[in-house]
């Protein structure tokens, strides 16, 4: 093979042998003094005091040459110029005295510990309030619309309450239990839906402690009424809920319980005795209240022709004792008690015209056509002609044109409601001897209730009742 003619490079034999290679080691180990206390002097921090020393020692085989590379300033975070002024002295180190505040503190367990300890507290301190019992006037959770203060999110779990403890007393049949009492002062301070409803419990052990008073009651109001039927609690106990339609009174709860007996029970035509419970107001009484227009006629009518019947029950000794205050036996003192007991609902003039009863039937009739005079004179001229009716106002058929002022039975006829009643204390009505005290009452009232219904009594057994009964339908 030919050899070159071409001359070789001049610096090929001017280039020395290249140096054999070193480990890092070797590299760092020749490095200048100089550069190595640099390095130490930058790896050491500003402030001794809050310096957190390493025991790690960083590998040599990754560190790089310092004197090739300057190193590049720790970052730090920048406070808001408008919050300080920062000036630099001749070396570049700032001035002012905040700048160890906003310099990255070593992460310590000091900071954490104290985080912790508060935490703790601050639970500790929320779970005591939270335990500690409200009052209940101070803080009412059952009611709607009540600020707990625990913010957005938080839900509160109240504990139904359940039913008072009877202590020492048992609950019995035949007597009232003092719960019951209580429960009805606390309706009247909390006649609310919302907080019936959370003291559901209470309501329902009063209820039914007033339903087995009522029926072991029954028993011995029939021995002084032979007339009382005996009849289920449901039949004679009154609800609790009030009719708010026609009312301005929005409360929907009564705040008393209360029962009636009658022939036909709470409804019906007949006369009744009554038991009102009421902390503080209850009583027992008898009679009609406010009547149905026909029965208040039968009476007014019977009192005008025969006013001597109610007098002579009105003056009965038990009756002028317990009801009328013991006032002598005179008519006109029995007719002036009795009077001031149904006053609230008298009439302040002569009662108006009344259509006569002797017609039965007939009556009611022409009190309809009466009414619809107005509207259609020739349809009632046929209907009375095809009925073989009297008409209205002529002699066979006279209108009434009610009763003067100065009848002698004028503030008896006066009256809308005819009622006895006489109050009971409370330590009477929750007594062991309550139903005994209850049916010797109702026992001095049995003549009045007998008079009343022999006034107003049906001509059918039940008549009345089915009336009534359809008329609570409507």
């Amino acid at each position: 093979m030919p050899r070159s003619t071409r001359a070789a490079p001049a610096t090929a034999a001017a280039t020395p042998a290249s140096a054999p290679k070193r480990r890092a080691s070797a590299r760092v180990a020749g490095a200048s003094a100089a550069a190595l206390k640099k390095q130490k002097s930058d790896s050491a921090p500003a402030a001794p005091d809050n310096s957190v020393k390493s025991t790690a020692k960083q590998s040599k085989y990754f560190k790089k040459d310092e004197a090739a590379k300057p190193k590049r300033k720790a970052k730090r975070t920048v406070k808001p110029k408008d919050d300080y002024y920062e000036s630099e002295d001749a070396d570049g180190n700032t001035s002012d005295t905040d700048s160890e505040f906003w310099r990255p503190q070593a992460a310590t367990t000091a900071g954490k510990e104290a985080v912790s300890k508060a935490v703790k507290q601050f639970a500790e301190r929320r779970k005591t309030k939270l335990e500690a019992p409200e009052d209940p006037e101070e803080k009412e959770l059952w009611r709607e619309g009540v600020k707990t203060g625990l913010g957005p999110g938080k839900e509160v779990f109240i504990k139904k309450p359940k039913a008072r403890d009877p202590g020492d007393t048992p609950y019995a049949d035949d007597t009232l239990h003092p719960n019951t009492m209580l429960f009805l002062k606390d309706l009247a301070k909390h006649n609310e839906r919302q907080w019936l409803k959370a003291h559901d419990a209470d309501y329902r052990s009063s209820k039914k402690d007033w339903d087995t008073f009522v029926e072991t009651l029954t028993e011995k109001i029939t021995e002084q009424d032979s007339t009382i039927p005996e009849l289920p609690a449901k039949d004679l106990v009154f609800r609790i809920y009030r009719d708010t339609r026609f009312t301005k009174d929005p409360t929907p709860y009564k705040t008393h319980f209360s029962a009636a007996w009658s022939r036909t029970g709470k409804k019906g035509p007949y006369a009744a005795y009554y038991v009102h419970c009421q902390p503080g107001a209850a009583f027992v009484g008898s009679g009609l209240w406010h009547p149905e227009a026909d029965k208040l006629a039968l009476l007014r009518e019977d009192i005008d022709t025969n006013s001597q019947g109610l007098k002579t029950v009105l003056r009965e000794e038990g009756l002028r004792r317990e009801f009328f205050g013991g006032i002598p036996d005179d008519d006109d003192e029995a007719v002036k008690a009795f009077v001031s007991q149904n006053s609230e609902s008298a009439l302040k003039t002569k009662p108006k015209a009344s259509s006569p009863t002797q017609f039965g039937k007939v009556s009611a009739l022409h009190s309809t056509v009466q009414h619809s005079i107005a509207f259609s004179p020739e349809v009632t001229t046929d209907l009375i002609g095809t009925k073989n009716l009297p008409s209205p106002g002529t002699d066979s058929f006279p209108l009434s044109q009610g009763y003067d002022l100065d009848n002698e039975n004028i503030q008896l006829l006066r009256l809308r409601s005819f009622t006895l009643g006489k109050k009971v204390s409370d330590a009477d009505l929750l007594s062991p001897d309550a139903q005994d005290k209850i049916a010797a009452l109702i026992g001095i009232m049995e003549p009045f209730v007998t008079y009343l219904n022999s006034v107003v009594m049906p001509d059918a057994a039940g008549q009345g009742n089915v009336a009534s009964d359809s008329s609570d339908e409507d």
